[in-house]
């Protein structure tokens, strides 16, 4: 996967989960550390639910709902 496809799905994840999680976004690089970050949970978790995705979207999916997961362990252990 290229680089510029890489940060592209993180931005994008990152967005998504900042709207998902009632949040207003974090900023281009925000969003794309939390969508990086978020691919990497994302990966580890679909790994231990047996689930596996491919391809562009299925690259978002993933990277979203790690970055979900993320968002909302932080916002448990910030409050």
């Amino acid at each position: 996967m290229s680089i510029i496809t890489f940060l592209i799905i993180g931005a994008i994840a990152g967005w998504l989960a900042g709207q998902i999680m009632k949040g207003s976004g974090f900023g281009i690089i925000g969003n794309i550390v939390i969508g990086i970050v978020g691919s990497l949970v994302g990966g580890f978790t679909f790994s231990l639910l047996g689930l596996s995705s491919g391809g562009f979207i299925g690259s978002i999916v993933t990277a979203t709902v790690g970055a979900v997961l993320l968002l909302y362990i932080s916002r448990l252990i910030k409050s």
